[in-house]
């Protein structure tokens, strides 16, 4: 008898470059967001792109080589409020609405990352 061999959703999503798609479109909305871009002004972004792709890929059940900060430490004194991270994940929902992820795989991601607002949110 087979056993069942459980997707990760990093695999479902299309693995390492679908989430770098997602990342580059996603950093587009935010960066073009008024309310957000002041946060990203002194920013490497081919650092942060590097960054957020390795933690995405983590999170989501992909290879871990993720190696940035701690999230309360990354963002803690930048005076993020909950608009400011709903906005963000917002902009993730849409950007993975935009590349055709299903609603239960955006619902998965949402799940993953939204616990992370009380490490984020400091204002």
């Amino acid at each position: 008898m087979q056993q069942a061999v459980e997707t990760t959703l990093f695999e479902k999503l299309g693995g390492s470059a679908a989430i770098e798609a997602v990342v580059m479109a996603f950093y587009k909305r935010v960066l073009g967001d008024p309310d957000l871009q002041g946060f990203f002004a002194k920013t490497d972004m081919d650092k942060q792109t590097r960054s957020q792709i390795a933690f995405l890929t983590m999170a989501l059940g992909g290879p871990n080589e993720y190696n940035g900060r701690p999230m309360k430490a990354a963002h803690d004194g930048m005076g993020i409020t909950e608009m400011h991270f709903d906005k963000v994940a917002g902009h993730l929902v849409d950007t993975l609405k935009s590349v055709g992820v299903c609603d239960d795989d955006v619902n998965e991601v949402v799940a993953l990352i939204g616990p992370l607002k009380k490490q984020i949110v400091s204002a």
